[in-house]
């Protein structure tokens, strides 16, 4: 197999659906037994640094939809989940039927109040994080 590229591997990357690339992730986690961490929540959980406790004290401002249930309106639901994301109907259908699972990831918190209360609207049970 040829090795291929960085600006290749990013062409490939820039082609997938976040759900894919979420599944990539795990996939490679798994493969090499690592962890792909965001660097600031490692920094934040060191021992021994007082930081942390300041990092808590601040107020978050990126937050995760995480669908948690489809509830008995599952087509409203798929509806909502693709309006919410660029997915497809398979993807969306998929990310439904695989819950829990996250819808978006790392939005302000107006804009997961919204999608919050648009898939509770339509029969699905939400957590915000």
């Amino acid at each position: 197999m040829a090795k291929l590229s960085q600006e290749d591997l990013l062409a490939q990357f820039e082609e997938m659906t976040l759900i894919e690339l979420s599944e990539f992730v795990k996939a490679f986690e798994e493969k090499f037994d690592v962890e792909a961490a965001a660097p600031a929540a490692v920094v934040a959980a060191a021992p021994g640094q007082g930081g942390g406790e300041a990092a808590a004290a601040e107020e978050q401002d990126e937050f995760d939809v995480i669908l948690t249930g489809a509830g008995d309106k599952k087509i409203q639901v798929i509806k909502v989940v693709r309006e919410l994301t660029s997915l497809g109907l398979k993807e969306a259908k998929d990310l439904v039927d695989g819950t829990p699972k996250p819808v978006l990831e790392k939005v302000a918190k107006d804009a997961a109040d919204k999608a919050k209360e648009a898939l509770e609207g339509a029969g699905a049970s939400v957590e915000v994080k």
